[in-house]
């Protein structure tokens, strides 16, 4: 459900096909998101699971596992 989720947010921000976006994907190098594009998914992140992500914890998100494991401990 959560992977679910940040794929629809990757998917729709990134503008990529959704079989472009799995587990391990890379939002720099695999999907070319970039600065402004991170912190639009975080910030749909936060508001769809209710949380307020740190921007030091933010910095640590590389892969859509990074966002799926932070989420998951979380809720």
């Amino acid at each position: 459900m959560v992977l679910d989720k940040i794929r629809e947010f990757v998917v729709d921000q990134l503008a990529v096909e959704p079989e472009l976006v799995d587990i391990d994907s890379n939002l720099m190098n695999d999907l070319e998101a970039d600065s402004l594009d991170a912190v639009e998914i975080i910030m749909a992140v936060e508001e769809e699971f209710n949380l307020a992500i740190p921007d030091k914890d933010a910095e640590k998100f590389r892969t859509v596992r990074d966002m799926v494991e932070y989420v998951e401990a979380r809720i």
